[in-house]
Formats: structure tokens, sequence, C-alpha cells
């Protein structure tokens, strides 16, 4: 298991280096100046379309955009954002919780672009349902069957090794077993019986759970980590002045520790940032695809706000409990045990039961999404007959996840997530050209409708 773990940590090493680094926030860095800094200048007009009505004609897709989003979002909001955390400011210090910061910043970017290309490029597969992402804008927009086909099974990968099975599950058992005092086989067997139940429905039986379950656990875990906040206010200042200030000198949190690098600081903020909001991974276009709407434009903008919940809100929520509190800092934790603490500390005996359940939620709501995403990647790569096959080795993969090594675990999930960006993000360079016009047109075609409409609006005045 030793030499095991050696060379997956040499490999992850490689594959989460300095060039991969560059080429996330470098990617969202290019998309975000070509754009005019959209993240900002429409994030309030995002806001507000995320719960309103489409008006356009919603005759192509799956699920309401809302669905699509909040599919998007059950896979997005999960372990990362309580176990990922934790697993960052452990390894990186509070300076990494910046970077994540950074990384989602420039990831808003991204994720508009790249579910502005999943519905653009949409296709419907041979059971009539709607196939999109990566794999097939890869194709039909860049014209790179090989660029496509290693996204698919990169994207398989992820979903079977990575995000979607033994990262949550593994979560899921240790919180239960830790708080409840749950035993790994009775963790392992309800989740696989939940997990076939809804995912053997497809996209309209997960959407449906997802738009349920979505608003209320980002609602509860919210609600706890504000309690947690305001019963110490005053100790919240000096924990967000630690995080800006050891993001550029790591030794302002670790007293000069031996080998600690504003690099590694760096790395392990936007490797988990990543991990936790998925912007420039290409999964999150997998649900937007299926979005029933008339814009990819507007698709975008909804998707966007992904990762502003995600990441900018829910991370620094665990994430500032985590410094405010001092675990982090404690060699003996690790993972949802290090965020348990924390919430102990901060209010009370209540503390480790919010966090379990807040991480069952999440982690299983991501299960579900990733399960869609493996899917369609499943189907571009064999067609519909590789559907049922697919999905009963997830469930098989559900089942055994309580019992994998957490280490492993953890390494195994950065190594095929940073396989599976490579392809997107060249896509996205490639087709930055399509993103750019596409939105002008669409912001230059609302712009001629309110003049029409202040048009009109005015002629019965001059009358």
């Amino acid at each position: 298991m030793t030499d095991l773990t050696v060379l997956l940590q040499s490999i992850n090493a490689f594959v989460w280096g300095p060039p991969l680094l560059a080429l996330l926030v470098g990617t969202g860095i290019y998309l975000t100046l070509r754009l005019g800094i959209m993240q900002i200048r429409r994030l309030p007009m995002a806001l507000s379309l995320v719960f309103s009505r489409d008006k356009g004609h919603q005759n192509e897709g799956d699920v309401s955009p809302f669905a699509a989003l909040c599919t998007a979002l059950s896979a997005t909001i999960g372990t990362g954002n309580i176990v990922g955390v934790a697993t960052a400011i452990a390894a990186g210090g509070p300076g990494a919780l910046f970077w994540m910061w950074i990384a989602a910043f420039f990831g808003m970017a991204t994720k508009y672009s790249e579910c502005l290309l999943a519905v653009k490029y949409r296709v419907k597969d041979a059971n009539g349902q709607m196939t999109g992402g990566p794999m097939v804008y890869l194709e039909r927009g860049l014209g790179s069957r090989l660029l496509a086909r290693m996204f698919a099974l990169f994207g398989i990968l992820v979903a079977f090794f990575g995000i979607g099975t033994f990262a949550q599950v593994n979560a899921i058992k240790d919180a239960a077993q830790l708080t409840f005092g749950i035993p790994s086989w009775g963790t392992a067997a309800v989740l696989t019986t939940l997990v076939t139940m809804v995912t053997l429905g497809g996209i309209r039986s997960i959407a449906r759970v997802a738009e349920r379950v979505v608003p209320f656990m980002a609602a509860f875990y919210l609600g706890a980590s504000l309690i947690v906040l305001m019963l110490n206010l005053g100790q919240v200042p000096a924990a967000v002045s630690l995080i800006v200030e050891s993001a550029f000198n790591p030794s302002a949190a670790f007293g000069g520790a031996a080998g600690m690098s504003v690099l590694m600081v760096m790395r392990s903020g936007i490797a988990r940032g990543v991990f936790s909001n998925e912007s420039g991974l290409g999964s999150a276009p997998i649900a937007a695809a299926a979005a029933r709407t008339d814009s990819c434009v507007r698709q975008g903008l909804i998707a966007m706000t992904g990762t502003f919940f995600d990441t900018i809100v829910i991370c620094s929520m665990t994430g500032i409990v985590l410094v405010m509190t001092g675990v982090w800092n404690d060699g003996a934790l690790a993972g949802a045990a290090m965020t348990n603490t924390a919430f102990a500390l901060g209010m009370g005996g209540m503390g480790p039961q919010v966090v379990t359940v807040g991480l069952m939620f999440f982690a299983f709501t991501t299960i579900l999404g990733w399960n869609y995403y493996g899917e369609r990647c499943t189907t571009y790569l064999f067609g519909v007959k590789g559907i049922l096959p697919y999905r009963l080795i997830y469930i098989g993969l559900v089942a055994i996840g309580a019992f994998v090594h957490l280490d492993l675990i953890w390494l195994l999930a950065d190594i095929v997530n940073g396989l599976m960006a490579v392809p997107n993000l060249i896509g996205l360079l490639g087709l930055s050209g399509v993103v750019v016009a596409e939105t002008r047109a669409y912001f230059a075609d609302r712009e001629a409708e309110r003049t029409a409409e202040a048009d009109s609006a005015a002629l019965p005045q001059e009358r």
C-alpha cells in the first residue's frame, strides 16, 4: 500500500504541476478579459435568472433551467465543501482558502463559457435525451474527435474513481461512524439502496431529487455556519487576515515550517477549489446541456452562479470556521473529523451533528450528479447500449466505496480530475471566439429589445 501511495503521489504531483495550474487559472483569466469581467458585471443578472422562468420556447431539453443548475450543484456541492476545504487548509495552511477564492473568481468565466458551449452544440441520443458537454463541443465545435474521446474517457474515470463514488461514500462513512456510531457496512448498504432507486430513473429522476434537496441542504449548512460565525464574531477578522496574509507568506501560519512555499499553498488551494466547484473540469456543462432553453447564453449565466454559490459562499464558510477555531493546525485531525471538531468548538455539542447531516446531503447528491455525468460520457463513447452496464458498475463502486483508504481516494480524485480538465480547457481556448460572439449577440438583442420597448412606450405620449 505504501509503494502504491508513493507512486500515486508522484503522478499527482506531475499532473497538478505548474503547467496545469497555469492552464486552469490562465484560461479563466483569458476568458474573463475577453468577456469584459462578466462575473462582476453580469452576476446580479445571473442571480436573478436563477429563480425566473425562461420566456423563450423551451421545446428542446430534458429538464428546466433551474433543475439543470440544481443537478450541477448537486454534483459540485459535496465533500469538497466540507472535507476538501479541510484537506486544503491542512496541507497548505489558511492561505489555501484565498487561492480557492481566486480560482473560483476566474472559474466563473470558465463555467459560463463551457456551459454556453454545451447548450449551443448539444445533440439528442438514440433515446431522445440531450447529450452535451465538452465531448460534444470538442467534436462538433473544435472538430477534434480525439480530444472529445479523451474527455469522455476521463469523465467516466472521474465518475468511477474520483469525485463520483469513493470520495463521497468514504466521507459519509467517516462522518456517520464518528458522529452516530454507524458501521461502515450499514452506510454502504443504505447508500447503495438509495443510489440505485434514484439513478436508474435517469436525468429526470436525478433532477427531481436535486431540485428539492439542493436548496434545502445549502440553506441548512449556511445557516449553521452563520451561527458559528455569529457566536465567535470577534475572531472572524483575525481569521480572514491570516487567510490573506498566509496566501503570500506561508510562514505567517506555519511559523517558518520547512519546505512550505507559496507555490505549495497555491497548488493546494487551486486543486481543492477545482475539486469543489469543478470550473474548467467540464462536468457542469453536461448537466447544462439538458436544460429546456432556447438561449445558450442564458443557461451559461445561470450555470456561472454555481461556482459563486459553491466556493465564494459555502467553502468560505467552512474555511473561516476551520481557521477561526484553530483546528486546521492539529495534525491529528483530517477530513470530516477536522470540520466536526471545528463546529463542535464553535457551537457546542450540536456541531458534529450539523456537519454530519450536511455532509450526508452534500455527498449523496454529488453521487447522483456524477452518475449522470459519467452516463452521458458513456453514451458518447458506446451509445445508449452502454447505459445499463455503466449504471451497474457505478452502483457497485458506491457499495465498496466505504472500504477504500482515504489517502488513496484523494490522490485518485486529484489525478483523474486533472486529466479530465486538459482537453476541456484546450476546447475552451479554441472556441473562445464562439463564446464571445454568442455573448455579444445576446446582449445586443436585449439592448435592441429594451430600446424598442422604450420607443413603443413613448409613442402614446407623443400623440
